[in-house]
This record gives C-alpha cells, sequence and structure tokens, in this order.
C-alpha cells in the first residue's frame, strides 16, 4: 500500500499501430520505478509490480471470496487455530528453483523475522508457527482463531514468495538479491527515473500471458501521461483518479475513437481530523467541518463527476459497512451554530473565529506534487473560510506526509481507505498501531481503547453474528466521533484506443490485470 496506500496509477499501451514488428509487447507507465521488488516489504516496492512477480497461497475474487493458486486445498482445526494447506507440485521459481512447502515456510519465517514492521495486519501478529510437513503440505498454527486469515493471505504484501536463494542474511528485512517469483512476470532490466521492463515468466505454472513483454515508462505527471496517450506512446490507461487531469478522461469519454469506462467505487477518499491536538480535539469542531464542506461542488468541480459524493467511511457496498448512519451533508448555518455553541466566537470585522484569545486555526496537510488533493484543498480551505475557520495548507513531498501521518503531525490530512481485499477488516485492524493516519487520528477520542478492543474482538471471533454486531458498532461510533470527513468514494477508470477494446477491472484495486490483455493483431 503504498500503504497507506499510494496514489494508484497505470498506463497500459496495446500497441498494433506503433509496434506493429512486436505484437506482443505492451508499453504502460508509472510515476516512480517499481522499486526492488522485495515482496516483503513497502515503498518503494510498487504493489502493481510486485504482484506481477509474486503469488499468493490463495487468490481473490472479486465476490469476495477467494479460490486456489499455489495451495490448491486447506483445512483447519476444530478450534480454528491450526490450518493446513496442500501446495501445488507443478510450481517453480522464474530461475527454475523449485517452490514448495519448504520454501513457503521460508518465507513466512522471513516475514515474521520483521513482525513489527507487519503489526499493521493481525494476521501477522496471529501466526505462532509456520512448518513443512512434507514437499506439499504447509502448516500454519496462530494463537487464535482468525477469520480473515484467508483473505490476508491473498493480499499483495506480506505474504507472497521469493526463491529462498535470493535471501540476503537468511531473510528479506535487509533485502534482497533479485525478484525471483512464481508469478506470470518477470523483472528484465531497469532505468533509474526511466523504465522498468518485465517479460513473461515462460515457466509459468499456469496459463501463459499473451504479452511477452511489458514496459513500464517513468512518466510522474498526469498531464504528460495524458499527452503521451493522445500521441500514441501510450495507447492505454488504467489506474484511479489521479490517472490523468480528470477534464481530460471527461474529453476522452466524449471521444469516438476511445473506450473510457469507470469502474465501481472502489475506495474512500476523506479527510483525518486529529483528535489528539489543536482546534480538532473538540468533537462539535469536528462535526462542524463535516458540515461545511460542500462535497457535491467539489465533486462536481474538481472530480468532473467521476466519482460519488461519500457520506461514511465506507461505501454502503463495502461488507460489514452499516446502513443506518445518518450523513452530514453540507449545512454551512449548522456548522456555525455548532461552533458558536462551542465556545468559538466570530467577532465583528475578525475573519476568523476565536476562543480564549486563540484563533481557529487548522492546517491541512497534502501530497504537493498532486495536484487533484491541492484543487479540494483549496476548495475545502474556502468552504471553511465561510465558516470562520482559518486553514493553512502544507503541500510536502509524499514521504514527509506519510511520516506526519504516522506522527500524527496534521490538524487535517488526506487518507483513503485501501479497496478490496483490504476493506473492512485490514484497514481497521491498522488503526491499531501508529502506522497510518487513523490510529493518530483517533488517539484522542475517548473511546479508542474501545474501538481497538472491538476491533481485536472482531478479527477473531467466530461467530458471524457477533462479528456483524462489532462491526457496526465501531464503524458507528468512528462516524458519530466525527473523526473523518468523508469527500467521496473513488473509482477506478481506464482509456483505450477502439483497437484496445474494454479492459476488465481487477478484483484487488492495486492490481492492474496485464495477464488479461491480448494484443489486436496487426
Amino acid at each position: 500500500m503504498s500503504i497507506i496506500r499510494l496514489t494508484l496509477l497505470a498506463l497500459v499501451a496495446c500497441v498494433p499501430l506503433l509496434a506493429q514488428a512486436a505484437p506482443y509487447q505492451l508499453t504502460t507507465a508509472w510515476p516512480v520505478n517499481v522499486g526492488p521488488l522485495n515482496p516483503h516489504l513497502y515503498t518503494p516496492n510498487q504493489m502493481f509490480a510486485q504482484s506481477m512477480v509474486y503469488e499468493p497461497l490463495v487468490k481473490y475474487q472479486a465476490d469476495g471470496s477467494v479460490q486456489p493458486w499455489l495451495a490448491i486445498r486447506w483445512r483447519h482445526s476444530a478450534d480454528g487455530k491450526t490450518w493446513w494447506f496442500t501446495l501445488r507440485d507443478d510450481v517453480a521459481f522464474s530461475n527454475g528453483e523449485p517452490f514448495n512447502a519448504q520454501a513457503a515456510a521460508a518465507n513466512f519465517q522471513a516475514v515474521l523475522a520483521n513482525r513489527q514492521r507487519h503489526a499493521w495486519l493481525e494476521l501477522a501478529n496471529q501466526i505462532t508457527d509456520v512448518r513443512a510437513l512434507s514437499a506439499t503440505e504447509l502448516q500454519i498454527t496462530l494463537k487464535s482463531a482468525y477469520a480473515p486469515l484467508l483473505q490476508e493471505l491473498a493480499l499483495p504484501r506480506p505474504f507472497r514468495f521469493i526463491a529462498p536463494s535470493q535471501f540476503i542474511d537468511g531473510g528479506t528485512a535487509r533485502g534482497i538479491k533479485a525478484p525471483i517469483g512464481t508469478g506470470p512476470w518477470r523483472l528484465a532490466n531497469s532505468q533509474l527515473n526511466q523504465r522498468d521492463v518485465l517479460v513473461r515468466n515462460e515457466r509459468y505454472w499456469g496459463r501463459k500471458p499473451a504479452l511477452q513483454q511489458i514496459t513500464i515508462k517513468v512518466i510522474p505527471d498526469a498531464t504528460s501521461r495524458a499527452v503521451a496517450f493522445e500521441t500514441g506512446e501510450i495507447d492505454m490507461l488504467y489506474g484511479d483518479e489521479g490517472l490523468l487531469p480528470l477534464d481530460t478522461f471527461e474529453r476522452f469519454r466524449h471521444h469516438p475513437g476511445y473506450v473510457a469506462r469507470l469502474s465501481a467505487p472502489a475506495e474512500t477518499v476523506m479527510l483525518a481530523l486529529n483528535a489528539s491536538q489543536g482546534p480538532t480535539r473538540e468533537q462539535a469542531v469536528r462535526e462542524a467541518l463535516n458540515y461545511a464542506v460542500d462535497k457535491q461542488t467539489l465533486v462536481d468541480s474538481v472530480l468532473y463527476g467521476t466519482q460519488q459524493v461519500a457520506d461514511t467511511l465506507f461505501a454502503p457496498s463495502v461488507p460489514y459497512a452499516p446502513q443506518d448512519l445518518t450523513p452530514r451533508r453540507y449545512d454551512p448555518t449548522k456548522a456555525r451554530a455548532l461552533l458558536e455553541q462551542a465556545g468559538w466566537q466570530q467577532l465583528e470585522g475578525q475573519p476568523w473565529r476565536q476562543k480564549a484569545g486563540q484563533p481557529l486555526a487548522i492546517e491541512l496537510a497534502f501530497i504537493g506534487t498532486d495536484a487533484l488533493a491541492k484543487s479540494m484543498a483549496e476548495i475545502i480551505q474556502a468552504n471553511l473560510r465561510q465558516v470562520g475557520v482559518q486553514v493553512t495548507l502544507v503541500g510536502e513531498e509524499e514521504s514527509s506526509i506519510y511520516a506526519r501521518q504516522r506522527e500524527g503531525r496534521f490538524g487535517m490530512i488526506f487518507n483513503r481507505t485501501w479497496g478490496a481485499p483490504y476493506d473492512p477488516h485490514a484497514f481497521l485492524s491498522s488503526m491499531r498501531v501508529p502506522s497510518h493516519a487513523d490510529y493518530q487520528a483517533q488517539r484522542g477520542l475517548p473511546d479508542k481503547a474501545l474501538i481497538d478492543k472491538e476491533i481485536s474482538e472482531v478479527l477473531t471471533t467466530g461467530d458471524e453474528a457477533q462479528r456483524r454486531k462489532l462491526y457496526h458498532d465501531v464503524l458507528t461510533r468512528l462516524h458519530q466521533d466525527a473523526v473523518y470527513l468523508p469527500i467521496s468514494y473513488v473509482s477506478l477508470m481506464s482509456v483505450a484506443r477502439q483497437e484496445v477494446g474494454e479492459i476488465p477491472f481487477a478484483p484487488v484495486t492495486s492490481e492492474i490485470p496485464f495477464d488479461q490483455i491480448t494484443p489486436v493483431t496487426p
């Protein structure tokens, strides 16, 4: 995740016109290089590329289920604490090294040796032992029954498999020698700030992709990606709202030569409001901020109607999302009344409200190079000015914003959920540790300890009715605490030339379905 997750961007190009001599090569673009592709670590490793090279035991499906993948079947003990997986016996790593239960166990042990780095994911905390019982039998032992085990084994990271010969110092925490996985692709070469090239893994055990080579150009700027598409350098674009300027996407939707599509809502973009410090410590202030932002105008003017207004942390379609929460819709009069009642007075001739001699001033932090976030921040700043709230915009480089999230150095900060298969369980699990903005935003809540306790319970209970009750209570509390300001439900988007056709949206929002692309015969 990028995770918090990086803004998902991918440009996929099928090149029947530009590369007729090589119809089975494809050009794509990404804002940065794919990184060293360590399957067990995070930034700068790019999730879409990790998923191309490395595979899971089970694969996540669009309906929320999982299907056998490197594991062909599994069972568990009556108490849910011990799981046995039977692995495929026909899989090799791309260097010819066999994939077996011994290799799988070594990978689990490498992840668990760096357990603290993965503490945001409850499965990493639950596993007590992993061992190979034979070449094809793998045993995983847990502290307690853990309902989302299969879903978390399907995540793009960290529970995927690299050839053990590529470990450094017996593990992966200090890096890897080379990214050798079992997936349909392997990394052929990389040029910093220029491109990465992945080629088809000819040893792949499954159905091999139709494409033979994917060149990933590094194009950081959204406008430059749009130009690359229009000039024919790129033949298809796939990603989320940062993919290209949204006015350009809207124009592409009406271009007769292009096929432009939006997926169903995949994630939620919101502001995390810091309940631990500054004016946002006050419940009334957080509620007022929610009422003061005109989200519909923001979606229409900045997002060109490509997203839906968000009323809650999760879209109603997300599993276990409560359906009975009362939205806080745009009502600046109510926002002003809440602030007045909380003692934040606006004196005549003064632009900003004050209390005890202190102005109602809040910083809003965002990634400075994200033009879309900047535009949204400016509208939010203008909305809050109308109710007497002084907002200072803080645009910084990506790593600095992530550090602010982890350390709690923000009043308001852009944040987002993680999409399938992380939502809701893995996203909620991460709220209990200071790895993302959520923990720091919630830390000052009076019911934070209870929220964390119920999250731990919901992840380990085997009672479905109890699980639903706990999810409902946690998500209702977070909504009532107004610790988030939901902005929009994000859709993925794709744009392709007619000859490329429609590209399916991957079930996992951080993945790109390269293996499902069949080039048009020139």
